[in-house]
């Protein structure tokens, strides 16, 4: 739950940007009129991929066995990748987005334009996100938490998106970027693991030096519990990982959570100032 709380938060805060910047920039070159082309453009997004993660969920859901194995695995590497593209997308993009965004709507003269705009924005978002929740799901084995911890992202982060808008520049957003990067670079860590593993068990390999346990915890809050779950879904922890496991995890976790903690160039830090976005 926790997981997939973060992911729709990250992910239904960085729409909530996209729809703040087109709606106050609309409504503050007088063209109020045509907002409603932005609303009908995101629903639109959110029903295809709704419609997409339904169907995507069912199929996988229908898998048993070595298939179900590898296509889990491969689930948990598009999620790793795009996930760490995201973040890293975001951090070096983020200042730009507002003006790029302001340049498109100006270019934009009919109501159809600005709902395609619309439309695009959401649905990477609204994609990605389906493809995170499928791992976040398969990691913690509760479709119901998974739902739950979703919705609850995407409300608060609608509520912070209403902030944005009435805030605007004196929003400063910065530091949630850096937080959940770092918490969404764990989860994805756990993501590599867990590929690594489902490949493992694909292959039938079940003993060997890399194959056996780095630890085994049959007892206590570290095996089983609610506290036990929450670190399975968010962390990728498990009572009995084996080392392949965990070499992945730190192969995966040490160098992007340093190229990401790396301190910027002059010339980034000059060009990046305490708001992300400008609304």
């Amino acid at each position: 739950m926790g997981a997939s709380f973060l992911i729709t938060l990250r992910e239904g805060l960085e729409v909530s940007l996209v729809l703040a910047i087109l709606i106050s920039y609309l409504v503050k070159t007088g063209r109020t009129a045509e907002t409603g082309g932005v609303w009908k453009g995101t629903g639109l997004a959110v029903i295809l991929c709704l419609v997409v993660g339904i169907i995507i969920n069912a199929a996988v859901g229908g898998l048993n066995g070595t298939v179900n194995q590898i296509v889990e695995g491969c689930i948990a590497v598009a999620a790793a990748v795009v996930l760490t593209w995201m973040i890293f997308w975001m951090r070096a993009n983020a200042r730009s987005m507002g003006s790029d965004l302001r340049q498109k709507v100006d270019a934009a003269t009919t109501v159809s334009a600005l709902a395609a705009i619309a439309f695009f924005a959401t649905v990477r978002e609204g994609l990605e996100t389906v493809l995170f929740l499928l791992s976040a799901e398969t990691g913690s084995s509760s479709g119901v938490e998974v739902v739950l911890g979703g919705l609850a992202g995407l409300a608060v982060s609608a509520v912070l998106g209403w902030f944005i808008y009435k805030g605007g520049n004196r929003m400063n957003l910065r530091l949630f970027f850096q937080v959940t990067g770092v918490l969404l670079i764990l989860f994805a860590a756990g993501l590599v693991g867990k590929a690594f593993h489902e490949f493992r068990e694909a292959l039938d390999l079940h003993s060997g030096g890399l194959i056996d346990p780095a630890w085994t915890i049959e007892s206590g809050l570290w095996a089983k519990g609610t506290f036990y779950d929450f670190m399975k879904g968010f962390f990728g922890w498990h009572a009995e990982t084996e080392k392949i496991r965990l070499i992945a995890y730190f192969g995966y976790l040490i160098p992007v959570m340093w190229l990401f903690l790396k301190k910027p160039s002059t010339k980034s830090a000059e060009q990046t100032s305490s708001n992300p976005v400008s609304v």
